[in-house]
């Protein structure tokens, strides 16, 4: 089962194999927003600040959990999440007949899943400190806030409310790339191969999202649950193409007994061809 507690982190190789998930270990630690450069100027916005371009139009790459993804799985095929008894009873339960006539047929497109739905993303700036995410599949669209917090009376969403922050330094190898479990700063064991200095990803968590699921088939994800999510772009010189690699994770004591951890791949485009919003659909995959 591939889940792990903490959080964790995906830094894509530089051969990208299309038929290989891509994964390496994230960070521990995150550091807060760093402030202006100027001595005495204020804090620059998110969209002055931000390391990387994470702008355009993107297209999913499925490199794991195909038959998740590309079908709907048969009621009560959740052997790749990690459900207790309760998430268990949730899931063995699930209608899509009673999804669609409840008006619920967007639960598998919510911000815990729907970067898993196959389909096309169009990100970009909806001001200097909003980012913006839609999403052809389920015609979703996601903001993602870099500063402030929720408010006290925000009404969940599908997509929930999501803070963002650029990463910041992070431990180089101390044992100079030879690999070997050592301890990051939170006490926490990682391989330290894979501990780099590096600020050009995007962390993201999101909270006061309506309960949903996880796959197509019902596995459910509670209104308690947390998001966080690593989103890293690269470019492959081999294909010369650019790639978008996002690393999710989600905590549940409700429904999960640990967090489950999923990654998800996206090439980008050159413009909008082939970009084609959808309804959210409660019994197929898009």
């Amino acid at each position: 089962m591939e889940t792990r507690c903490g959080t964790v982190r995906v830094r894509a190789s530089r051969v990208f194999l299309l038929v290989a998930s891509l994964s390496l270990l994230l960070p521990a630690n995150l550091p807060a927003q760093r402030p202006g450069d100027a001595e005495g100027a204020g804090p620059r916005t998110a969209r002055a600040a931000a390391p990387d371009d994470l702008t355009g139009y993107w297209v999913s790459i499925v490199t794991e959990m195909w038959r998740y993804r590309m079908l709907v799985p048969d009621k009560g095929d959740y052997v790749k999440v990690p459900l207790n008894p309760e998430g268990r009873k949730v899931a063995d339960a699930w209608d899509p007949a009673k999804d669609q006539a409840s008006g619920n047929e967007c639960k598998s497109y919510g911000a815990a899943a729907i970067l898993h739905v196959p389909g096309r993303l169009h990100i970009y700036w909806q001001d200097d400190n909003t980012l913006r995410m839609d999403t052809d599949s389920g015609s979703q669209t996601r903001l993602l806030h870099f500063g402030g917090s929720p408010p006290p009376n925000e009404a969940p969403t599908w997509q929930g409310y999501s803070v963002a922050l650029w990463g910041g330094d992070e431990p180089r190898d101390r044992r100079d790339g030879q690999g070997g479990p050592v301890q990051d700063s939170a006490g926490r064991l990682v391989i330290a191969k894979e501990l780099r200095k590096d600020a050009d990803y995007l962390k993201v968590v999101t909270t006061h999202m309506r309960p949903g699921y996880l796959q197509k088939n019902g596995v459910p994800y509670s209104g308690n649950a947390i998001l966080e999510e690593y989103f890293d772009r690269f470019s492959d010189p081999y294909t010369r193409n650019t790639w978008l690699s996002v690393t999710t994770v989600v905590t549940d004591p409700q429904y999960l007994i640990e967090p489950l951890l999923t990654h998800a791949h996206f090439k980008k485009i050159p413009d909008s061809s082939g970009w084609d919003p959808t309804p959210c659909r409660a019994n197929e995959p898009r």
